[in-house]
Formats: structure tokens, sequence, C-alpha cells
């Protein structure tokens, strides 16, 4: 019996994994390096898609302490979960979902640094094939580096990539039955498990109808995106002015949300799919 591979990589998405890199990676603090590692592990959590980064305890310049209790009593199951969204129902666990949100047993830390006052987040894993690292909340700090190049977003998977395809599809996007753009000349992005991104010339774009939004993030793999909205609807559409370089064929152009508007390509409306980005 053949099986199709998502369905395998889900099947462990449940499961506490990790992969070693052998980048070079440090974190800083303003200008103080307080990890400096050739030995660093990528971690995924349970029901996490997005990897955070793990280091020997000795490669970390900053004293490890246990996290004091929270300031409030926080119910685990809905801390930085959408609203009406139990934890235990979230089929994965996005960017969004805040560090804090544990989904492995283990120890919540705070490495302080030596200027005595800036501390980061840490966990400690209860797990034999983590023994004597320290997961770090890759937000806290104030700049990453693989070798000597920034990383935005979050650290890099190195089981992830993105693939830019020009195409002649005929696409066309609606949303509540008026025309926001249609364009013949699409480049195609593919970055599974998400799925296909749309990213059509601006001129083939109705601006008009479309609103700057101050809404700013960052992708590890394309770099800062900027968003567009429709009035109440919110943010349905985004491009990447000045993106990093695996993206750099699709600078200003424009894509949507799938989950949020109609796509037609070559005549056939496709289905909306279901993904973080959806609506709530």
């Amino acid at each position: 019996m053949s099986l199709r591979l998502r369905d395998a990589l889900m099947r462990e998405l449940g499961t506490l994994r990790y992969e070693p890199t052998e980048k070079r990676i440090r974190g800083m603090l303003g200008d103080a390096t307080v990890i400096d590692s050739t030995r660093a592990r990528l971690v995924w959590e349970p029901k996490r898609v997005v990897p955070t980064y793990a280091f020997p305890v000795q490669d970390v310049d900053a004293q490890i302490a246990a996290a004091p209790p929270p300031a409030e009593e926080v119910d685990p199951d809905t801390v930085g979960v959408p609203a009406g969204v139990p934890l235990g129902e979230m089929m994965v666990l996005d960017p969004s979902i805040p560090f804090a949100v544990r989904t492995t047993p283990g120890e919540p830390v705070v490495l302080r640094a030596r200027d005595g006052v800036t501390e980061v987040a840490g966990f400690l894993p209860d797990d034999d094939g983590l023994d004597g690292y320290v997961i770090v909340d890759f937000a806290d700090f104030d700049a990453w580096y693989e070798e000597d190049e920034r990383n935005l977003g979050h650290p890099r998977d190195p089981f992830h990539r993105i693939d830019i395809v020009h195409s002649t599809r005929h696409v066309r996007i609606e949303h509540e039955g008026e025309v926001l753009a249609e364009s013949t000349t699409p480049y195609l992005l593919f970055e599974p498990p998400l799925p296909v991104r749309y990213y059509l010339p601006p001129e083939d774009v109705r601006a008009d109808l479309l609103m700057p939004s101050d809404k700013r993030t960052f992708c590890a793999y394309k770099g800062e995106a900027w968003y567009l909205s429709r009035g109440d609807d919110g943010d349905i559409a985004w491009f990447y002015p000045e993106p990093l370089r695996e993206g750099g064929e699709i600078t200003d152009r424009v894509a949507f949300f799938n989950e949020r508007v109609d796509i037609v390509v070559d005549g056939a409306r496709l289905e909306r799919p279901r993904t973080p980005w959806s609506p709530r």
C-alpha cells in the first residue's frame, strides 16, 4: 500500500522532533553575542510546524535560571490561542502561537545576560535526545545570524523550500463578486504544505480597491511582507518590496490569501483552503 508523503509527515506532527545543523548560529542582544554555536539543533515541539533553536548550555553566555511563576493564573489551553479555539483542538501550532505555549514536558527557564538586566525565555525539554540543550525564544533576541547572514522571522527549516514558477495561466481574483485582479502572467510560488500562492504583476491588480496596511511580517525564506487591506474585511493581500535572495523574482508582485478571496484559475474556481490564515 502506497503512502502519501504528506500523510507520513503529518503522522509525526504530534511528536517531539529535532535535527542537527552544521551552520554557525549566533544570537545577539544589543551588541552582545549571547549565543555562538556550531552545535545547534532545530527543534519542533509537538504540533509546531516551525522550528526553534536549541543549543548546548555550554554555548550560551548567560545565566540559566528557573523561570519565575506567572504573575497571574494562565489557562494553558487558551493562552495565545485564537478566541474560541482550545489548544487541544488545533491541528497545528503556527508561528503566531507564543513560545510560552508548551506541548512537551520540561522546565521553563530564563537566560540572564551579563548586563544583569536583560532576560530572554528558554525551555529545558525533558527528553533524553535533547539532554543538555536549552530551547530559546527566537523573538526575544535582537538579531540572529546563520554564518554571517541575518536570519529573520524564525529559524530556517532544512526540509522547507520555496519554488517560484512562471506561468501563463489565467488567474482572476474576486472578493464578494468584485474583480480585484486579473492576469495571464502570474508567478506561482510553491511552499508545501501551504497552498499555492499566485503572485501577480502590480499593473494587473486593482490598486484603487485596496488600501495599504500597517501590518508587517517576516518570512525566513522571503523576507518582510507588506499588506493590503479591503476596508473592514482586513488584510487580504501582500507583497515583498525587498525580498530575500530566494524570493527575488516576486519583488513587488501581489499575492492574495486563497483563504479569504475567490481565485479562479483557467475558469475553475478554487476551493478555499483551511489554514491558520483562514477567517476565524
